[in-house]
């Protein structure tokens, strides 16, 4: 199943989210723009991914300077692939304005971020490897949207062997279904590799991510209630 839109209209320009979107396709292209170059490339990973390993090392070791937080957020800019990078923000751009437009724009920016670094966190917890994306971050808004929009309708593409078609679902189906499947590929991952290399897909970060924008939501919605009436969603 793949989501094309939603049926949520927003009562503001979502200035976040397309920030966020150009953003990370501005990362992109300039990583696309240095492809070629292993040597480059391999340097801007190295010092932009977030490598667990790397990140215990220097925090065992009192080496706590801004080189070692710093891969906790910009990893979360970085993609390994045109379909990666699409996935993710095709996710984002269907999901997250809805999410920015419940909580406020900086609330949003910070959930965000927090849920990325979380998910990042979890990822090397349990399966830890040098990682990119923004699929924990994303996840995290998907968690607050099933929260907030379960029932809202969801454009989706299906995929049913040789037949296709397009049907609005519920987000709760669409979602619950996409995080259900994280689990299962993760505890599978885990038990065939045993120890996760770099090729492979970080699906803890997802249930990690998808989790802690459900547990943080509630105080996001808090402090945006504070400023303004809550409206009620359909």
């Amino acid at each position: 199943m793949i989501p094309l839109h939603d049926t949520n209209p927003t009562r503001r320009t979502p200035v976040v989210t397309r920030l966020l979107i150009g953003v990370n396709i501005v990362v992109w292209l300039y990583i696309f723009s240095i492809s070629r170059d292993n040597a480059a490339l391999n340097a801007f990973y190295d010092r932009y991914a977030f490598d667990w390993g790397a990140f215990t090392r220097a925090v065992t070791s009192g080496q706590l300077g801004l080189d070692t937080f710093v891969p906790l957020f910009t990893h979360m800019f970085l993609h390994a692939g045109w379909l990666h990078i699409g996935s993710n923000m095709l996710f984002l751009w269907i999901f997250g304005d809805n999410v920015e437009d419940a909580i406020g724009s900086l609330g949003f920016l910070v959930f965000y971020l927090v849920c990325g670094v979380i998910a990042a966190i979890g990822q090397g917890v349990l399966a830890p490897s040098p990682m990119v994306g923004a699929s924990g971050a994303i996840a995290g808004v998907l968690g607050a949207y099933i929260v907030m929009f379960p029932t809202a309708r969801v454009s989706t593409l299906i995929f049913l062997g040789f037949f296709i078609t397009v049907a609005n679902l519920p987000a709760l189906l669409i979602i619950g279904w996409f995080i259900v499947l994280q689990i299962i590929e993760g505890v599978a991952q885990l038990r065939i590799a045993g120890h996760p290399s770099t090729e492979q897909i970080a699906y803890f970060a997802h249930v990690f991510g998808f989790l802690a924008g459900i547990l943080l939501l509630p105080l996001f919605r808090q402090r945006s209630s504070a400023r303004r009436p809550r409206v009620g969603w359909g």
